[in-house]
């Protein structure tokens, strides 16, 4: 990233600017509903369980849709990508805010996923191929794009969660509708030729051994990051405007470590190294937070070292499987994000129902034990990823890294 230098990142044409704002607001709604989930448990009488699969109906179609994106995008280009995904976060967040049940809401955020998933998917290549000052600057402003929004979105959802839970959804129909026609009106040149890439790429790519490695560390990490997203807000008992509050200090902290530590913590360890220390200091931090789950203030300091520390394993692991193979790296990524995902679709509703069977700290002993399960994947499989410890990433590699594995 260090290419920037002396380059105006801010000078970019209008359709950079359209592209940047709509991702600011996709990665929003990784946090977006994270302060309303205790408001909609008790609007729509709905179980614990049954609120964090919000989240899970999300994060599987969002998965699951990773494996077929490179498909589509390669055949109808990227703009009609964009637009399909834009368009179909609109309907779906529409459909949310006028929900009636918690089981409509679970259904139509499914719907949300596979639009995200559509325009994630596409938003990088789009901004690296119309932003002047070269790959690095249209990089960091991806980075920016996405730190903003994983930071704004928590805070966004406690403001107007504090009127109404269906206010973050309204909010997310506003600002979509806006760079849906921002997008239309201002990018152009985007549909290139391209190359149709092979229904059944990323499924292959997964018999690939340092592939499938990473994936599966990928997968059990990915319960330890959505346990202390999804279910933290229960048991800190705050109100919308207190949890996003929290959730936007943990985004700060987690934009913050991905794209400025990171990046040094990587010139000076190897990457399969600096995986097996921050993920048992993470399982460290989970821990903690079951032991101090019944003090508010401390269960929200645990909350920012975790931020702190899934900043860092998002680019460490990400940049890593960028290395792992020959494989195009859009392919590599796909799959990847495919099987991560199933762990962040898992992680909500099966915390949910280990508190409210054992008690407000087992959630976060079990997602520690998984964090530690993905510590011990790297090293047994340490063998299979000595490529990743090899090759220095290019900062446009970097930036591909980032994009599909922080879209969760």
């Amino acid at each position: 990233m260090s290419g920037a230098a002396g380059v105006n990142i801010w000078r970019q044409p209008a359709q950079v600017w359209a592209v940047a704002f709509a991702c600011v607001i996709a990665f929003m709604g990784i946090g977006l509903v994270d302060p309303i989930l205790p408001a909609i448990a008790e609007s729509l009488q709905a179980s614990p369980v049954e609120t964090e699969l919000l989240f899970t109906s999300y994060l599987v179609v969002t998965g699951l849709a990773m494996l077929f994106t490179s498909w589509i995008s390669s055949r109808i280009g990227t703009k009609a990508t964009l637009l399909v995904g834009l368009g179909l976060i609109v309907v779906f967040a529409l459909l949310c805010a006028l929900s009636g049940s918690v089981d409509a809401v679970i259904g139509f955020r499914a719907g949300w996923g596979l639009g995200n998933a559509l325009f994630i998917s596409t938003a990088l290549a789009t901004i690296v191929g119309a932003a002047s000052g070269g790959s690095a600057a249209a990089i960091i402003l991806y980075e920016a794009a996405l730190g903003l929004g994983i930071a704004v979105g928590p805070l966004l959802g406690g403001i107007l969660g504090e009127i109404s839970w269906r206010g973050p959804f309204f909010g997310v129909v506003g600002l979509m509708a806006i760079a849906f026609i921002a997008v239309t009106v201002l990018l152009r040149g985007a549909d290139e030729k391209r190359v149709p890439v092979p229904l059944s790429a990323p499924f292959r790519a997964l018999r690939q051994p340092a592939l499938a490695v990473l994936a599966v560390a990928a997968l059990f990490y990915n319960i330890g990051f959505f346990v202390l997203l999804a279910y933290s807000p229960f048991p800190l008992k705050f109100g919308a405007m207190g949890i996003g509050l929290t959730f936007f200090g943990w985004g700060v902290a987690l934009a913050v470590t991905s794209v400025w530590v990171a990046p040094v913590l990587l010139r000076r360890l190897p990457r399969s190294t600096a995986m097996m220390l921050v993920l048992p200091l993470l399982a460290l931090d989970l821990f903690a937070a079951a032991i101090v789950v019944g003090s508010p203030a401390a269960l929200v300091a645990c909350i920012i070292v975790g931020g702190l520390l899934l900043g860092l394993m998002n680019t460490i692991l990400t940049e890593s499987v960028m290395e792992a193979t020959d494989l195009p790296r859009s392919v590599a990524s796909s799959a990847y994000s495919a099987v991560r995902f199933l762990g962040g679709a898992a992680a909500p509703p099966i915390a949910a129902a280990l508190a409210a069977a054992f008690g407000a700290s087992v959630p976060f002993v079990f997602a520690g034990i998984s964090v530690l399960i993905s510590a011990l994947t790297i090293l047994i499989g340490r063998g299979a990823l000595a490529r990743i410890d090899g090759h220095e990433a290019d900062a446009a590699e970097e930036a591909v890294a980032v994009l599909m594995g922080d879209a969760g």
